[in-house]
Order: C-alpha cells, then structure tokens, then sequence
C-alpha cells in the first residue's frame, strides 16, 4: 500500500510541476527524495511521512504562488485525501511542509519531528554544494538579479519578511543564506553531508572572486 501511495503521489508532483523553474522542479524534488531516504537508513523516522513530505515539501513554493504559504499545505493535503492516506499522516505531512522553509527559522512558533529533521536536512543539502550553486544562479537568473555588485554587500536579516524581499545580488544570497545551512542541520548524517558541500562552496567563491578581478 505505501508503494502505491508513494508511486501516485511521485505522478501527481511530476504532472503539477512540470513547468516549474528549474531549481524547483520535479528533479529538485526527487534529489530530496532520494536524500532523505539516505538520511533515513540512519535516523529510522516514519518512511511514508518522510517519503510525502519530501515529494509534497513545494508543490506549491510560496516564492512561485503570490508569498502564499497555506498554498502548498492546503494542495498537499487535497491530493493525499484523495488517495485516502489516513488523516494523522496527512497532519503531520502539512506540518512539515509548513515549517521546514529556511525562511521559516526566524518565526518564533517552530515544529519539529524526526521526520522533519530528515526531510529538512535533505532539502537543505541540495541548497549547498555544487548543485546548490547551480540553482542559486538559476534562480537569479529567473529573478534577473545581477551576479555580484561589490558595492552592495550582504545583510544579516533579522525577520523574514526582510529575507523574502531581498533582491540582493547572488553571490549575496551564500552569505545570508547558503554558508549558514551546514550549522543548521538536524541529522548526523546530514551534518556530515553538509560539511564537504560547504568546503566546496568556499573554493568556489576563492576562485570567483579570483576571476572577478581579472586573475
């Protein structure tokens, strides 16, 4: 029965974000997926709620629906009612999905579970590394921010409105957001995942600002 539940919902998140900007498509989503089913073998949370709340975690990303942010949980649960998964999954699924947003630390209100703490770690894993890079600048690119402006330098936000908002060059958002992510992880294995990421990362901005300067 998971199989089956697990296997309609991978088509119905294929089907309803097959249009998406590509650092929140369906191959985002099943990087997560297999993430966190990694993340899993080590932390022994509930596979199926792991398994949905990674696949459900932005079908309905808030940056893609208006800032709407009961969106996604709403759809995620409309979709699971209609395969009849029970409703104490679906609740805890939501949850998840409600709370495991970056931008969703700086609220005071916080939920947490094992198998947020896995799906969590795992969404933020593909935020980092070499991945990671790619769908920063994928998504300044679709955003038309400029790469790196040295005369704007980068903000400690204090709220989260003031992180949504921000239309800060890209290389910005690795110092509000991306080289924060390794010392936020939840799991063992996510922090140990995180670690190699975030070296790659700081190479990677050496030799940027290398080339921004013409060596």
């Amino acid at each position: 029965m998971q199989d089956i539940i697990i296997s309609k919902t991978i088509d119905f998140v294929k089907e309803t974000l097959k249009n998406a900007e590509a650092g929140h498509d369906w191959f985002h989503i099943e990087r997560v997926f297999k993430t966190a089913q990694t993340i899993n073998e080590t932390e022994k949370a509930d596979q199926l709620i792991v398994a949905l709340a990674a696949l459900l975690h932005d079908i309905a990303d808030p940056k893609f629906n208006g800032g709407d942010e009961e969106l996604g949980p709403k759809v995620a649960e409309d979709f699971l009612k209609s395969i009849a998964v029970d409703q104490s999954i679906i609740d805890q699924v939501k949850l998840i999905i409600q709370h495991m947003s970056f931008k969703n630390s700086f609220d005071e209100v916080k939920f947490s579970s094992k198998e947020m703490e896995v799906v969590q770690d795992a969404d933020r894993l593909d935020a980092i590394g070499a991945i990671g890079i790619a769908r920063a600048f994928t998504y300044g690119g679709f955003k038309n921010r400029v790469l790196y402006d040295p005369e704007i330098k980068f903000k400690e936000y204090l709220d989260k409105e003031g992180y949504k908002n921000t239309t800060a060059p890209t290389i910005n958002h690795f110092y509000e957001k991306l080289l924060k992510l390794k010392d936020m992880m939840n799991t063992v294995s996510g922090k140990a995942i995180a670690e190699e990421r975030h070296q790659f990362m700081l190479q990677y901005l050496d030799q940027f600002y290398k080339e921004w300067e013409g060596k």
